[in-house]
């Protein structure tokens, strides 16, 4: 078991780090060349900057059992149909009862997005400790549930 982090821009790379180096577990974090990342723990992954070449390097990697931290519905939706299981950096762990629902909403907020009428959709609140907090306590959930059932 291993966790795979899409990890351009993504705000819980550290906290991923230490809790994987409490379980003895590995980490690949797969960048863009358009991101610079330093890791002493992980390895580091560095994709062509092509449009989804990440995504689509991340899910070819994954296999049945890893761990996928990710915030794009797409990203897990594969990597849930491999076996995988899935986190958000929120800590909500992607399932096969709440994937297509995810999917739906992201397919019409694209599609609000892309109609003549303005729609001011709102972006994430700014990140605190708190969720912090409810991710690494999430994550650690998640690892004894995958190594509970391998």
């Amino acid at each position: 078991m291993r966790i795979l982090v899409d990890a351009d821009a993504c705000p819980v790379t550290h906290i991923v780090e230490e809790v994987a180096q409490k379980h003895g577990m590995g980490v690949i974090l797969f960048c863009d060349t358009n991101h610079i990342l330093h890791s002493d723990y992980s390895e580091i992954k560095v994709i062509g900057a092509g449009a989804d070449a990440v995504d689509f390097a991340l899910v070819s990697a994954c296999r049945k059992g890893d761990i996928v931290v990710t915030q794009d519905y797409g990203v897990a939706a594969m990597a849930l149909g491999k076996g995988a299981c899935g986190i958000h950096q929120s800590g909500r762990w992607y399932t096969e009862e709440n994937i297509d629902q995810m999917l739906m909403e992201r397919h019409l907020a694209k599609k609000a997005r892309r109609t003549r009428a303005k729609h001011h959709l709102k972006g994430p609140a700014k990140r605190t400790e708190e969720d912090d907090q409810n991710f690494l306590s999430s994550l650690s959930k998640l690892i004894d549930k995958v190594s509970d059932s391998q």
